[in-house]
């Protein structure tokens, strides 16, 4: 089937009009004086080419094919502009016209069904920079999205994190590393995920149903990691990054190294990450939360007028401490070493990324190669002292073609699909069986556009494969047990959606997905000791299928930026793990996937204010609501607390040796959580505190980077409702107070 397809989507393209080229070109002035500005970024996303406007403001980019593209223009002390624009064989002038920066403008998102600027898209995609990242004072890139509302995290300490987006988490939610699914063991809160955030440009997250575009694990929404952009023609350069943390004392170094000649780009990295174990509000350790990690990434491309063609290999290497009841009186303290009671996680991952461009359109074909290496070390005097060994290869392809027919209307129709092996070694507890699964499935999605609204429609079919040969599995009751599975699911998802401009400033958006997520390998087969619990599968299970409706207001002023969203979710057959009142013959508490109708609802809001005159002073604020139920009565486990976040900045572009100099200031209400699910227990509210101060200094012709934060500065003692060391009594971490400090240089101009 996927031979006919592919061929289908060649004949699609070569019938396509023509291979015209075309030339962009024109003039970029100041808007407040009208003079020309010299050294502006003029870059095309899909392309990954750009230039700079000359003495003159003028730039040229020829040679572009036909069909629909975003030009970026950005300006150091200027807001961004996006401009879309519609190409068909004649040359085009753009002059544009830039206004002084004072909130940041509607940057270009690639996660949504087609990539657009968030003003032009049908849904909001909330994005964070990799330099906020960086400026958190989190030790994690997934602690730092937290910080989006709508979006936190399940924690066993600062390694061990996993998302949670409106409630939904672990199988629910997708990540997409250089636009592939990262296959992760996710479907527990005890496998976090292998994520570098050296070497992005930021991250973005759909909120809700997205499984029209990206799949069955994408119903709850998605996280999408953004590679950095490659470097500009006929340079070499490069960044050193260092971070400290003085709660673990941990630090982050990472160094990479990228170039541009002709067309050849190219990029190396690679960095560390170590942290001792974290310490409490009441000054003491959380045993064994230390962790280790290893990252290289590389990458080499051609990008040519006709496409671009990619290849990307990451390896990451992983040691995190398990804070479990067996590790609290083996291990050392303040040591960084992993010796008792951790996970060694190995990740190797190669992406072929492949765009080329065919009259008016744009072919995608992405082919990725996964090797998760997992095991789990226990007690080193026992034997065995492995006790998980186990191997998930995946082959992931996704084929899209994007056509534009003309300005008001385009298509994307494409192929996605994914071989899964999962194998045992000879450790003795096999959290999952030996399997074998296969994906595939086929989509479709329509945009209409006019001046002032925009509408999309999509239908997507999916076929899941599930083999489990018979084999033996763990016993809980000293009787042997045989795993046997061989199942079949095929769905239906669709989506609508629309956005009103209603004059510049306001904008109206409205979605309706229906999305599916089958069960997936551990829901259905799974028999063995996880961690500390006996955890089993369900093979009764059916295909859990949910209807979510968002209604977003967007607001966009120079001096002020407010977003509002509600939504509403309703879910058949919701899949979670719930404990049972069984135990195994040596006293661990046996759990079982179950099922019931579901419902979440809630809403988030965002402010931005840029007061005028007083353009040094910037007042923030988010806020986030969830609720989940089950139908039958009852509250849904692992649903966040209700959160209020409000800050402070002041900020001053240049003084003396000094650029961008920021001083920060803000407080985390989060709600009592008074509504938690049968196997949980209520949590109380609790405010934190966090500074921050940064600036960039020239040093000779570099421009360096310092920026120092401080979290929880008031050290109090906190339990996250999230937090799967709440039962064990530990709080949540102390003050942290984190330096870090970035060197961009360059080799060759």
């Amino acid at each position: 089937m996927m031979k006919y397809l592919l061929t289908f989507l060649l004949v699609l393209a070569l019938l396509s009009s023509g291979q015209a080229q075309n030339n962009l070109s024109g003039k970029i002035t100041d808007k407040e004086n009208g003079e020309p500005l010299t050294g502006v970024s003029v870059y095309v996303p899909d392309l990954l080419i750009g230039i700079a406007t000359d003495e003159g403001g003028r730039f040229q980019l020829p040679n572009l094919p036909n069909g629909e593209l975003i030009v970026e223009f950005s300006y150091v002390g200027f807001q961004t502009v996006n401009k879309q624009i519609y190409l068909d064989g004649i040359d085009r002038v753009l002059n544009i016209e830039m206004t002084p920066q004072i909130i940041q403008g509607q940057e270009v998102v690639i996660s949504g069904n087609f990539t657009s600027t968030q003003h032009e898209n049908t849904i909001k995609i909330s994005t964070i920079s990799i330099d906020r990242v960086s400026t958190s004072g989190h030790p994690s890139l997934i602690e730092s999205i937290a910080e989006v509302p709508g979006v936190s995290l399940i924690s066993k300490g600062p390694g061990v994190v996993t998302p949670v987006i409106r409630g939904l988490s672990l199988s629910n939610i997708l990540v997409l590393k250089n636009g592939m699914p990262m296959e992760n063991f996710q479907f527990s809160e005890n496998h976090p995920y292998l994520i570098d955030e050296n070497g992005l440009q930021q991250v973005e997250i759909i909120k809700g149903p997205a499984s029209l575009v990206y799949g069955s694990g994408a119903v709850g929404g998605v996280v999408n990691l953004v590679p950095e952009p490659v470097a500009a023609q006929g340079k070499i350069s490069g960044d050193l990054t260092m971070n400290y943390y003085g709660n673990t004392r941990g630090v982050l170094s990472n160094i990479g190294l990228k170039g541009h000649q002709n067309g050849i780009v190219w990029g190396i990295r690679g960095g560390i990450n170590t942290s001792r174990d974290y310490v409490q509000g009441n000054g003491e350790s959380v045993p064994n939360t230390r962790f280790n990690r290893y990252n290289i990434k590389g990458d080499v491309g051609l990008l040519r007028k006709k496409g671009t063609f990619r290849l990307f290999y990451e390896y990451s290497g992983n040691k995190f401490g398990m804070a479990v009841p067996p590790a609290i009186s083996l291990v050392p303290v303040n040591a960084y070493k992993n010796e008792v009671w951790y996970q060694d996680l190995t990740d190797h991952m190669i992406i072929s990324q492949n765009k080329m461009f065919l009259g008016n359109t744009k072919l995608d074909i992405d082919i990725s190669y996964e090797n998760n290496k997992r095991k789990l070390f226990g007690n080193p005097n026992d034997d065995p002292f492995d006790l998980v060994d186990m191997t998930l290869q995946t082959v992931a392809y996704r084929i899209k073609a994007n056509h534009s027919f003309n300005e008001k209307t385009r298509a994307i129709f494409g192929a996605q699909g994914m071989y899964q092996n999962n194998k045992n070694f000879e450790a003795p507890d096999h959290v999952l069986p030996d399997a074998d699964i296969n994906d595939i499935s086929l989509y479709g999605i329509v945009q209409y556009a006019r001046k002032r609204y925009k509408i999309e429609a999509g239908l997507r079919y999916s076929f899941n494969a599930i083999n489990v040969p018979r084999q033996k599995a763990d016993s809980h009751d000293n009787e042997e047990h045989y795993i046997e599975y061989n199942g079949k699911f095929n769905n239906l998802s669709t989506s609508a959606g629309a956005s009103v401009l209603i004059n510049e400033q306001n904008i109206l958006r409205i979605n309706v997905a229906s999305a599916y997520r089958s069960p997936n390998l551990p829901e259905l087969t799974q028999y063995g000791l996880h961690g500390i619990r006996f955890e089993k599968g369900n093979p009764d299970l059916k295909t859990q299928q949910n209807v979510e409706t968002d209604l977003g207001y967007h607001l966009h002023t120079r001096h002020t930026s407010l977003d509002l969203s509600v939504f509403y979710n309703h879910i058949n057959d919701y899949i979670y793990l719930a404990p049972t009142s069984d135990t195994t013959g040596s006293g661990q508490n046996i759990y079982q996937y179950a099922q019931s109708n579901a419902q979440l609802y809630g809403g988030e809001a965002s402010l931005h204010i840029h007061p005028h005159p007083i353009h040094w002073l910037h007042i923030l604020s988010t806020y986030s609501y969830v609720i989940g139920e089950q139908r039958d009565g009852g509250y849904l486990p692992r649903i966040p607390a209700q959160q209020l976040y409000l800050e402070l900045k002041l900020e001053k572009d240049v003084w003396k040796i000094f650029r961008k100099i920021y001083l920060s200031g803000g407080v985390r209400f989060v709600f009592d959580q008074n509504h938690p699910s049968e196997f949980e227990m209520a949590t109380d509210g609790y405010n934190l505190v966090n500074l921050g101060f940064g600036f960039n200094v020239k040093a000779g012709k570099q421009l360096v980077s310092f920026n120092v934060t401080a979290t929880n500065l008031l050290n109090i003692d906190y339990y996250s409702h999230l937090s799967t060391l709440k039962d064990l009594g530990f709080y949540d971490m102390g003050r942290n107070v984190s330096f870090s400090v970035k060197i961009p240089f360059a080799l060759k101009n």
